[in-house]
């Protein structure tokens, strides 16, 4: 029998700490091995190679982000269903998890494969590095499935509290992804299509080894034949929630890809610039996102068994954890940020390198922020409160489309630097509301 965690028993902060530790060690692993893309495309390809690869990320991001989204919707109703004891409710909605997730990989697959000339056309990509860009994200599309099933089975283990085996398996997939990228680059001079089938066969190994773990170890929870004929409440109970988590990740990154094609139109030095920053920006949010799943995860369970006043507790703690990062990781970047951008990207340039440090500097005075809204959106998708958050992704992608249509073209580079951290003000201040408003009404 498998470990789980049951987390409507004991102090909230301890839980939520004890599952989100893991959680970000397996985050870092994962934005280690980006980060060694970036590395060896620097270090043997060129600053093309990061241009290309980073003129190309708000596409992979929205993909990533929308599946995630979807899978950590779904483990909310089987961590809703683990936390009320419910047996049968839990395997049925993992049997949903599994089917929705083989439609949906095959729908997006498709749509990829079709629109994925027309969407690099929107993004403005520069000539110069446009046939990397198009192997890059082409390789990567194909292997979506591989996302996927990490996203699925991780979601299962971690809906039941176990979010350590996740993480065994992340770091073996890290140290296959580093040998990889180095063999295929290095050795057999693959190019930038080498780090793209780097990504996808160091994912396709994680989400293997995921799953032949959860079939192993936890069939006390998977679905028999019995539990494969699901009602058709249940069916939409997940596809809703799982749609709105994704539809939340997903449009932000919609908005991204918009704000990508304005940024890629400032040339190859903007463009290597930005990609730097984010990359850095990607390792230190790590926390804030793990946290935000541990909340997930709490809140779903003790919903589900009724116990309202330990998600107050645990939200309060959590944000005021959120602010402490947000204000240690703002001192962090100001003190090193070069150190970070010259040995990330191996670049000669100094204007990548002062706008780099730039953009660090803007986006981490208002870190914060995105803690809280981060813990905040988590927290209301678990609840129930599914609109909101939605429209929170809403007001970020209508301002990101401002920016590309009119704040960028006029103030060029400041116009990016000062997008992101006013949408993270302004998300956060609705979230707050909305939460204090659910708060009085329930508790």
């Amino acid at each position: 029998m498998g470990q789980t965690m049951d987390m409507t028993v004991g102090n909230p902060l301890k839980l939520i700490l004890r599952f989100s530790i893991p959680l970000f060690i397996g985050n870092l692993f994962q934005q280690i091995y980006s980060l060694v893309d970036t590395m060896v495309a620097g270090y043997h390809l060129g600053d093309s190679a990061i241009a290309a690869i980073g003129a190309t990320s708000a596409i992979s991001a929205l993909l990533i982000d929308f599946l995630s989204g979807m899978n950590s919707g779904y483990s909310i109703i089987v961590s809703q269903a683990f936390g009320a004891h419910d047996e049968d409710k839990l395997k049925k909605s993992v049997a949903a998890m599994i089917i929705l997730n083989v439609w949906m990989t095959i729908i997006l697959t498709g749509i990829m494969l079709v629109l994925i000339r027309p969407l690099l056309g929107i993004l403005n990509i520069p000539k110069e590095i446009w046939s990397q860009a198009y192997i890059y994200i082409m390789v990567v599309c194909v292997g979506l499935v591989s996302t996927v099933c990490f996203n699925m089975f991780a979601g299962i283990l971690r809906a039941v509290g176990n979010s350590w085996i996740p993480l065994l398996f992340l770091i073996i997939t890290c140290v296959a992804n580093i040998v990889l990228d180095i063999l295929f680059v290095v050795f057999f001079d693959m190019g930038i299509a080498g780090l793209a089938f780097a990504t996808v066969l160091a994912q396709a190994v994680s989400g293997m080894l995921c799953g032949i773990y959860l079939l192993r170890h936890y069939q006390y929870i998977l679905p028999g034949r019995g539990e494969w004929f699901l009602s058709k409440d249940l069916m939409w109970e997940m596809f809703t929630i799982g749609f709105f988590m994704g539809l939340m990740l997903s449009v932000v990154q919609v908005g991204s890809i918009i704000q990508q094609g304005a940024i890629n139109v400032l040339g190859e030095m903007v463009i290597t610039a930005h990609t730097a920053a984010r990359r850095i920006i990607l390792m230190m949010v790590q926390p804030f996102l793990s946290m935000a799943t541990a909340v997930s995860v709490f809140v779903g369970q003790n919903l589900g068994a009724g116990r309202l006043d330990r998600i107050r507790r645990s939200l309060q703690k959590t944000m005021g954890l959120s602010v402490v990062w947000g204000i240690l990781a703002c001192g962090l970047i100001f003190w090193s940020s070069g150190v970070l951008i010259k040995s990330i990207t191996g670049t000669q340039s100094k204007q990548v390198m002062n706008l780099a440090e730039h953009y660090l500097r803007v986006h981490f005075l208002f870190y914060p922020a995105l803690g809280i809204l981060l813990c905040l959106r988590s927290a209301l998708q678990a609840l129930g409160q599914k609109l909101i958050p939605v429209m929170t992704g809403g007001i970020e992608l209508v301002l990101k489309i401002l920016a590309a249509r009119w704040l960028i073209p006029h103030m060029g580079f400041y116009g990016v630097l000062y997008t992101e951290p006013a949408i993270w003000v302004l998300c956060t201040i609705i979230l707050i509301m909305t939460y204090l408003v659910w708060y009085r009404k329930n508790i």
